[in-house]
């Protein structure tokens, strides 16, 4: 929930936002090379970057289908609904009309990002200007993180750092994913030291050095993990370039540690959540949250739907509702219910991850009450909560909760990965189990590691072989950042680049409830060597002939 107040970019009308070619100019069109007078202007053009990702277009709904299904939820319904539903499922085609969306939004967060930076560097003020070099570093930061959602989703994908001045410059073919992660990893290692050092005035709706940092480890565990190439195989880079990666990680791990401030959230896992749904900022933790303000004029531009679509359902309330009821939550998304055996009984994660109730509205309290829910297919996935956020909103559906996509718990996880990687277990199983000691889960030691990590406490894993030491790492963490990271849209991208996203989705589906068969389909829908991508929007292929009409194996 913003804290402070920023224009919508629909006030904001700068050249090239559109490709037309106008002959009357528009009072609020403002010249690409005359408009960067001030440092307000300055701000107001990476403000645009921003206003791509804090839309229901984008990053306030269409969103969080990306990342599922995985192995810990699923949307419910199967029945074909070119949105949401088939992107979940693996039933998704080039007409998708949410891919559409993402695609667009995705590809004008970069272009303003492009605009900004170009502009602002070429501000005379700018050498001299620590304000500036961190606005271009926001730029950085921002384009980088667009730039890595399109490695995720469509691999080799159309990628330029220059801005889009007219028709002629907006076509462009596939860029190698290599080239591309060359890139914004150049931006990043811009970011990491011209933003702002996180500090406890620090809004984490503005992303901190520590953000760059945590992003570039995550960007080198990608990119040192299996990924779909352009004809149909699934492969990963060769083992010193693996090692590589993983040092950078160590690196960028070690940076992050030495400027401080970052650190679990004070008041434990389940107050942090609780925070993020009532609108409290904690930039301790929070390493960037991308903002939404439902309210005022034009609330919608920036709605987000936090805590509605994907958290537990809430009745819409009735009769004796005053103006600070609780809205309403429809529910999309369900939780695999095995996941709540599988956690210690100590462990406060499991009653954040899976909510077992819904929310009723009773009339004579004038006040929602919880009801269990008998059948596991009506489990909710319990992050995002209604009940913890304020009442009142302006649209009942929509809320100001913020989403973040990068936290220190992640950060830890990441750093005792590539430890693994490169040889020091040891120290990869200390940063892991610093996670569990924060949520009173106990410490994974040798001594305890069967009774913790094999069957019948959790599935044993046929895809992960755990006989050495490395092994029965990578065995706690596949669990580890399940127990952690649930939904915050990080699980499927973890399976994928260890290779084993479609093994883990047909294991869980067969060894679900029986009660979830026909609803959690992914196992029997995924296909290996298409789904590991999505398809590039059959309206795009139509209209850019530098694609060649050619879509993403397996797509037409």
């Amino acid at each position: 929930m913003k804290k402070y107040k920023v224009i919508a970019l629909s006030a904001l009308i700068v050249a090239g936002f559109t490709s037309c070619d106008l002959t009357e100019k528009p009072t609020s069109y403002y010249e690409k090379d005359t408009y960067f007078q001030t440092n307000d202007q300055a701000k107001m053009s990476v403000i645009g970057v921003y206003d791509c990702l804090a839309i229901d277009k984008h990053y306030g709904q269409f969103e969080m289908a990306m990342p599922s299904s995985d192995d810990t939820y699923y949307i419910q319904g199967t029945g074909t609904d070119n949105t949401r539903r088939d992107i979940s499922h693996y039933m998704v085609k080039s007409t998708n009309d949410w891919v559409a969306s993402l695609w667009e939004y995705k590809y004008m967060g970069i272009d303003r990002a492009n605009f900004a930076i170009a502009g602002i560097e070429k501000m005379a003020e700018y050498e001299g200007s620590t304000y500036l070099k961190d606005l271009v570093a926001q730029a950085r930061f921002l384009r980088a993180f667009l730039g890595f959602d399109l490695i995720k989703y469509w691999g080799d994908a159309p990628f330029k750092a220059t801005y889009s001045s007219g028709y002629e410059d907006a076509f462009n073919g596939r860029v190698s994913r290599e080239e591309i992660y060359d890139l914004i990893i150049a931006d990043l290692d811009f970011a990491k030291e011209n933003l702002q050092k996180g500090n406890a005035s620090l809004s984490p709706e503005v992303p901190s050095q520590g953000a760059a940092h945590a992003l570039l480890m995550r960007i080198y565990l990608q990119r040192a993990g299996y990924s779909l190439q352009q004809d149909g195989k699934l492969t990963r880079p060769d083992e010193a370039k693996r090692k590589e990666y993983f040092n950078a990680v160590v690196t960028e791990w070690t940076a992050f540690k030495s400027k401080g401030y970052h650190g679990f959230y004070d008041g434990g896992f389940k107050q942090l959540f609780v925070g993020y749904s009532a609108g409290t900022l904690n930039s301790k933790e929070s390493l960037w949250e991308i903002a939404f303000n439902p309210t005022g004029t034009g609330y919608k531009d920036n709605s987000g739907t936090w805590g509605t679509y994907n958290g537990p359902l809430v009745e819409a309330p009735g009769k004796n509702a005053t103006s600070t009821s609780m809205g309403r939550a429809n529910a999309f998304f369900r939780v695999l219910p095995a996941w709540k055996d599988f956690f210690e009984g100590t462990d406060e994660r499991r009653d954040v991850m899976v909510c077992t109730y819904q929310l009723k509205w009773n009339a004579d309290k004038a006040n929602h009450v919880p009801v269990e829910n008998e059948k596991l297919t009506d489990w909710y996935p319990g992050k995002w909560r209604r009940e913890w956020m304020p009442g009142g909103f302006v649209d009942p559906n929509n809320t100001g909760v913020n989403y973040c996509p990068l936290r220190y718990a992640d950060v830890v996880l990441m750093a005792a990965e590539a430890y693994n990687e490169i040889g020091n277990t040891p120290e990869a199983w200390d940063l892991l189990n610093t996670v569990r000691t924060r949520a009173k889960a106990t410490p994974i030691t040798d001594a305890n590691y069967n009774s913790l990590l094999k069957a019948p406490k959790v599935y044993n894993l046929p895809y992960i072989q755990d006989n050495d030491a490395a092994g029965k790492f990578r065995t706690a963490l596949y669990w580890e950042r399940g127990f952690e990271l649930a939904f915050e849209g990080q699980r499927k991208y973890d399976l994928l680049r260890w290779g084993i996203l479609g093994e883990s989705l047909k294991y869980f589906q067969d060894n679900m409830d029986k009660s979830l068969k026909g609803k959690y389909v992914a196992g029997e829908k995924f296909v290996k060597g298409q789904h590991e991508l999505f398809p590039i929007p059959l309206g795009e292929l139509q209209s850019n002939p530098a694609l060649g009409g050619k879509n993403n194996p397996g797509y037409e």
